[in-house]
């Protein structure tokens, strides 16, 4: 699965780019590196189960 390029910084509200190549396939688990263009903070987030995408309970 791929990441999303761009996700929204959750400290100021900016916009985080993708550190990896934005064609590079993902495991459920694997560490995804963003960082904020506006902010300079760094988000790494953890790719996410299948289930958990469709939104399925715990």
């Amino acid at each position: 699965m791929r990441a999303p390029v761009n996700i929204i910084c959750v400290d100021c509200g900016g916009t985080c780019h993708l550190l990896a190549r934005h064609d590079e396939e993902f495991e459920p688990g694997d560490p995804v590196a963003y960082r904020c263009a506006d902010c300079m903070d760094r988000w790494d987030l953890v790719m996410p189960d299948h289930d958990d995408e469709a939104g399925a309970p715990d």
